[in-house]
């Protein structure tokens, strides 16, 4: 069927929920948050999406199969602001587009670029049906303009169908110049971690494909003993594979790690309950090479990052030119990407484990 698009308008959005449309089982509701922050929750049988429909396009959390997936922080709510650190606890941000990463000495830019927090122009609301199933999706534009400098349109779009607890994200961006552009782009999915959860995902496990950052970021301030636990993961990046609830890290590790991809060039991560579920990951190498795995585990926040795809390492745009990690989009073209986030059953979770297992081998 032809998809059915409604456009969506920050007058609708109001501190009583509103039903927007309803498409066998799933239904969009908007609401707004006491912020003042506009939401749109998904809902199909196994759970709810609520997304920032302008701000950003965040999946701001996201709860499936009876259970929060997105990290504990210290918002209860977004707040109307661009400033990253002000608003920080989605589940879902989208990060670049021009600029990536913690900014180092030598630059300018915000941390993590634009896109986090982006006032978006235009959303819509997609009612249709694929291969599998109904779904609903959303969508909008976000222009980004500087003069002399850059001109793009960012797409996202993120689809759920009815009776699954998969969310398919995808993410164009369009070069409006006549000139090519320079892009950096990283999807930073923010999972809860599983006391005594198991992470598995398809890459060797060795200090040579699974590699610990060392630098520190400007904003974190580690306590004793942070550069001695860093040098232990980093001889043996497979001590982090269970999140034992006595292991700390405070306030976080960052894994570089070299995913294998399947016959049909899909990277897969798991993080596997004590009951079976599992959290999930899939995202195509091709399109975003450098996988990327954030831990933060502190009083205060407990996040996993269990694999954050993206086209640079996360150590800002001068650092990552220099490696070579910025990408250009010629003038008048299209940059895009697509990854799967979620929760599966013990059965899913089981399939998925032993895809990854006949990928990376005993």
């Amino acid at each position: 069927m032809t998809p059915i698009r409604i456009h969506l308008r920050p007058e609708q959005f109001t501190e009583r929920p509103c039903l927007v449309a309803e498409h066998g089982p799933l239904r969009a509701i908007a609401f707004r948050f006491p912020s003042g922050v506009a939401g749109l929750r998904l809902e199909n049988e196994l759970g709810h999406l609520v997304m920032l429909p302008f701000q950003g396009q965040q999946i701001w959390s996201a709860h499936f199969r009876g259970r929060e997936l997105t990290m504990r922080s210290m918002f209860d709510q977004p707040w109307p602001t661009q400033d990253y650190l002000r608003t920080y606890g989605g589940f879902l941000l989208h990060c670049g587009a021009t600029r990536m990463g913690v900014p180092g000495p030598e630059d300018d830019h915000p941390l993590h670029g634009e896109l986090p927090n982006a006032p978006f122009q235009e959303a819509w609301l997609e009612a249709g049906q694929d291969r599998e199933g109904p779904y609903l999706a959303l969508s909008g534009r976000y222009r980004y303009t500087v003069a002399f400098a850059f001109h793009y349109d960012a797409v996202p779009r993120v689809t759920l169908h009815g009776g699954s607890s998969r969310i398919h994200v995808e993410m164009a961006v369009h070069n409006r110049k006549r000139t090519p552009m320079e892009l950096m782009y990283l999807a930073h999915a923010n999972f809860r971690p599983a006391d005594n959860g198991r992470l598995v995902y398809s890459a060797r496990p060795t200090p040579e494909h699974v590699r610990v950052r060392r630098s520190v970021p400007a904003h974190i301030r580690p306590g004793p003993g942070y550069l001695e636990f860093l040098e232990t993961l980093a001889q043996d990046p497979a001590q982090h594979h269970v999140l034992r609830p006595d292991r700390v890290f405070d306030p976080e590790v960052v894994f570089l790690i070299d995913y294998l991809a399947d016959e049909n060039g899909w990277a897969h991560s798991l993080q596997i309950h004590p009951d079976g579920q599992a959290d999930y990951v899939a995202h195509r190498p091709e399109q975003l090479p450098i996988g990327i795995r954030w831990i933060s585990r502190t009083p205060d926040q407990d996040a996993l990052g269990l694999v954050l795809p993206a086209t640079a390492e996360p150590e800002g745009y001068t650092a990552e030119k220099a490696k070579g990690y910025v990408r250009e989009i010629p003038g008048r073209a299209t940059w895009r990407c697509e990854y799967i986030l979620g929760a599966l059953s013990p059965e899913e979770a089981k399939t998925i484990a032993a895809t990854i297992q006949a990928m990376v081998g005993p």
